[in-house]
């Protein structure tokens, strides 16, 4: 039983970083419609500039705040220059294309501008002290440090989207972009804001992921991206809280089916698991344990 414990709570550490890049995915998709094949190379690439900050002499906090200060630019930037010139064409399939061309541009320039031919997996600094709360309890001190930062997350996005003004655009674009636009909201500049939104919470998620590990390099985010998707397809990709909740059960879910895995012979098996929830899921339920049920007259 306290493998189990260690094991689920080792889970909610990872599940931390998918929600938040699950909750990336989510802002993304209920202001434009658009699932962004590229958010975890953008996020890879954020977390490069993270990890200069700190090489520099900057502390882990403030690397990480300015990261995210950049992503959030840098995201604007990229739905302004690249999204929305095709945005306005008949057929979804050109932002994909997009999006699919982003990925492969953030994990080509990352490797470029900061990885040295020949050099190790670059280190992250540690933002929490290694080790356990106490010698009876197998909770690390790191977990419980994720926990709070998804938390205090949560807490401002949701203050963000319901108590003010641009939160309000933001809910309203989502909601009915034509609608908006007869009442003077400007959806470009709301587009713009979900996008840098979106960067800057990956850019988080993105530090968060590197300090799990014992080293990172251009292919950190590409294991976390599909099993971030699962999280969205299982809580539903128009639903914040679903995002969190469906990362948190990913995260648990492969923690456990890595350990349990292991006995039974069955190794490597948990890169299974998001795709069984997702195909699970698109039967069951297709929007999701959180998603809404659009209904349309005929």
């Amino acid at each position: 039983m306290e493998l189990f414990f260690n094991q689920f709570f080792n889970g909610i550490g990872s599940g931390v970083v998918y929600a938040s890049v699950a909750l990336a995915l989510v802002i993304i998709y209920r202001t434009t419609g658009v699932l962004n094949f590229a958010q975890g190379e953008m996020a890879l690439f954020s977390t490069f500039i993270t990890w200069w900050f700190t090489d520099q002499g900057l502390g882990i906090v403030p690397a990480i705040l300015l990261s995210i200060l950049v992503s959030m630019v840098g995201g604007a930037v990229i739905e302004r220059l690249l999204i929305r010139p095709v945005e306005s064409d008949k057929s979804p399939l050109n932002v994909v294309i997009v999006t699919l061309g982003l990925f492969l541009a953030f994990n080509a320039l990352a490797q470029l501008i900061f990885i040295k031919p020949g050099a190790e997996a670059l280190q992250m600094p540690n933002l929490f002290p290694s080790g356990n709360i106490s010698s009876s309890i197998g909770i690390r001190k790191s977990t419980i440090g994720y926990a709070a930062i998804l938390v205090v997350e949560c807490v401002l996005l949701w203050l963000l989207l319901q108590k003010t003004k641009v939160g309000l655009k933001l809910r309203a674009v989502a909601s009915n972009p034509e609608s908006s636009k007869l009442v003077g909201i400007n959806t470009g500049v709301m587009l713009m804001t979900g996008w840098g939104l979106a960067a800057g919470i990956g850019a988080l998620a993105g530090s968060l992921a590197a300090m799990r590990g014992t080293g990172f390099d251009t292919s950190l985010m590409q294991q976390v991206l599909v099993y971030a998707f699962a999280a969205a397809a299982l809580g539903g990709f128009d639903s914040p809280l679903g995002a969190v909740v469906g990362g948190l059960i990913v995260g648990v879910a492969e923690s456990l089916t890595v350990q349990y895995g292991h006995y039974i012979g069955l190794d490597g098996i948990e890169l299974v698991v998001p795709f069984v929830l997702i195909l699970v899921v698109l039967l069951v339920k297709p929007n999701g344990l959180f998603g809404r049920n659009i209904v349309e007259r005929v």
